[in-house]
């Protein structure tokens, strides 16, 4: 798999198709029968998350370039497995695409009993942004760096807390990775939901938290959250002087989210195909970017090829840490 760019960005990417500008002749025979019907971009989640943002970004130029309508359909619940499900179960006849982050495979190991299989049942289509998470603590906290946060960690396991919007969330696997790899105990709080963790974090109650970039920022620039480390490669513009978790000397975790658009498994190839290639050139546009800017997600895209490996290779990732840590959310 290869990446350009400061961030992960492949090779792969929609620069390269911007010049197609028309449908392979097999692609377009293969949507002949479907290209009046709507295209149904399922959304796993509520309205107004990133990842309705990313369908409705891209949602109308696509269906301006298939000459077809397409709608954004939420079925949010269980963690996005219900809305999974719904796109696993539809026809494989390219009218039916799922808009997902990486929960998706966390979501495999969390749920052994799930009745499907995210790795098996969907065929990746291409790759459409990543996003980071950062490590924050109320601006009250004593802890002022990430240093001394790791330090207060091993010397009274277990008394440091962390709040998250539930079990298996990417907040909550975040940290989790994050001691497995420091070798720390810091003692999980789940919610329901962020925005009762964010209120507690806020008020001091919780010591410290995940927070995706874009929910932590007006905080950390209004003065009220600290933000120690973020969970990349490389900083981020958005706040520049925040160190990553390996130039913080806390370890190499890299908990960037990554979000995607998937198929139902045994949609051809060809449909596959033609559809990464429109998705692709509408990723490229300044008016993409310019939507997701804001909550801290930037644009990305790969091969159906490409993202299928990168998908496989985190869902071993988290599999693992799963299994390390013992965690389960049934």
């Amino acid at each position: 798999m290869q990446i350009v760019g400061k961030r992960r960005h492949f090779l792969g990417s929609v620069g390269r198709w911007g010049a197609l500008g028309m449908w392979a002749a097999s692609g377009a025979a293969a949507l002949a029968n479907t290209e009046a019907a709507p295209l149904r971009l399922i959304v796993p989640f509520t309205p107004g998350t990133g990842i309705d943002i990313i369908a409705r970004t891209i949602g109308p130029p696509l269906g301006r370039r298939l000459g077809r309508p397409v709608v954004v359909d939420n079925k949010p619940g269980a963690s996005g497995n219900i809305g999974t499900e719904a796109a696993v179960r539809a026809p494989a006849n390219g009218q039916t695409l799922l808009v997902t982050v990486n929960t998706v495979v966390m979501n495999a190991s969390l749920y052994p009993r799930l009745p499907f299989n995210p790795l098996t049942d969907l065929e990746p289509v291409t790759l459409t942004s990543w996003g980071q998470l950062i490590l924050v603590v109320p601006v009250s906290s004593a802890l002022h760096n990430a240093a001394q946060l790791l330090k207060a960690a091993k010397a009274s396991p277990g008394r440091l807390n962390y709040a998250s919007p539930g079990v298996g969330t990417p907040h909550h696997m975040a940290m989790e990775l994050f001691k497995n790899t420091a070798g720390i105990s810091i003692t999980h709080i789940p919610y329901r939901g962020s925005a009762p963790a964010l209120t507690d974090l806020l008020g001091g109650q919780v010591d410290c938290m995940f927070l995706p970039i874009h929910v932590a920022l007006t905080h950390v620039k209004a003065g009220k959250l600290r933000a120690l480390a973020i969970g990349s490669d490389q900083r981020h513009p958005l706040l520049p002087d925040v160190p990553t978790f390996r130039e913080a000397r806390l370890g190499d975790v890299n908990v960037d989210l990554w979000y995607g658009i998937f198929a139902p498994a045994g949609t051809p190839v060809d449909q596959v195909d033609l559809l990464s290639r429109e998705i692709r050139s509408i990723l490229a546009s300044d008016e993409v970017r310019r939507a997701f800017e804001p909550q801290g997600m930037d644009p990305a895209s790969s091969t159906p090829g490409e993202f299928k490996s990168l998908v496989h290779k985190d869902a071993r990732r988290w599999a693992d840490l799963v299994k390390a840590r013992g965690i389960t959310a049934d």
